[in-house]
């Protein structure tokens, strides 16, 4: 499969259902009045088990009381495996173009939200933290919310995560052979299997990323990360990594396609989006937690990058 570098696009703008009033289904929690967090379905896991696999249709019931089409959350892991497409998922609020072969790995606390659901076609691996072990969750790097979410795997790479996809599935539906707690134990053992191919496949996706990027843009953006909330200052980032102003813009332009500040404001509204949608905190209290202690000044700011002001953008999450 030729390579094919992810390109997210900004997800605001898209149309968005009105919710309805009725009451959080039970287990459900909402931040404030805002966007609801849906647990691990454990009663609709065969013996109980912490992970379900299973296949991809336009019969599949995902959720009973997720709103695909709305924005929400999950605090549980799940892999899609595309065995068609293409379909348009949002994660964090920005848009990925998802075909077959393509793999979708959406973490605990990120929101997300589906298009069409007749075009999901593949497997759907879920998986609810615990499930296993401390040592295994560390080797799959199954928290590294720095890795990229679309992975898009070559001819060899997909045929081995379908063959171990595949024989997950065989031994999660096997539930007469073994007693529970050694099925449990194979398929830790199966999950792991299946979990470390495709941690290999992230790690190697954002390593490729990284080649490709300027290793100025790479110290500027990791500064950034570190320090968005605080510093919005080209200049001061230019001085912190030792490099002028005009080899920042390059090495900025070259990577992106934009301007250092474009880069550092874009950082800024994600971060404002996120707490606007996860959290009921004030909007003043959201302009200081991303570096606007006048409120007046980060609504104006939102708005100018968001195309909505804060209150607008949360109304609409609602």
């Amino acid at each position: 499969m030729a390579d094919r570098t992810p390109t997210p696009r900004d997800a605001e703008g898209t149309s968005r259902t009105s919710e309805g009033t009725s009451r959080a289904p039970e287990g459900t929690s909402r931040d404030g009045d805002g966007i609801k967090t849906f647990p691990f379905p454990v009663d609709r896991s065969l013996s109980g088990v912490g992970m379900q696999v299973g296949r991809m249709d336009p019969d599949r019931t995902w959720h009973p009381d997720v709103p695909l089409e709305r924005v929400h959350r999950i605090d549980f892991h799940v892999v899609m495996l595309f065995g068609g497409g293409p379909v348009t998922h949002m994660i964090d609020f920005a848009e990925y173009e998802v075909s077959e072969g393509d793999v979708l790995w959406i973490r605990p606390g990120q929101v997300h939200r589906f298009s069409r659901t007749a075009g999901y076609r593949g497997t759907v691996l879920t998986m609810q933290p615990g499930f296993l072990p401390r040592a295994t969750v560390e080797a799959t790097g199954l928290y590294r919310y720095d890795l990229p979410p679309l992975l898009r795997p070559d001819a060899a790479q997909l045929a081995a995560l379908r063959h171990s996809l595949d024989q997950l599935e065989r031994e999660y539906t096997d539930t007469e052979t073994l007693p529970l707690s050694l099925h449990s134990a194979v398929l830790r053992h199966s999950l792991t299997a299946f979990l470390l191919r495709l941690a290999h496949l992230a790690a190697g996706t954002a390593e490729a990323e990284r080649r490709r990027a300027d290793t100025t843009f790479t110290r500027f953006r990791d500064a950034v990360e570190k320090g968005f909330a605080a510093n919005h200052s080209v200049s001061a980032y230019a001085d912190a990594l030792g490099y002028s102003r005009r080899t920042l813009v390059r090495a900025v332009r070259a990577a992106t396609g934009e301007t250092p500040k474009g880069f550092i404001d874009k950082r800024v509204v994600l971060e404002a989006k996120r707490l606007l949608a996860h959290t009921d905190m004030p909007i003043g209290r959201v302009g200081a937690a991303v570096g606007f202690p006048d409120a007046a000044n980060f609504s104006k700011f939102f708005h100018l990058h968001a195309g909505v002001t804060p209150v607008g953008f949360r109304a609409e999450l609602r």
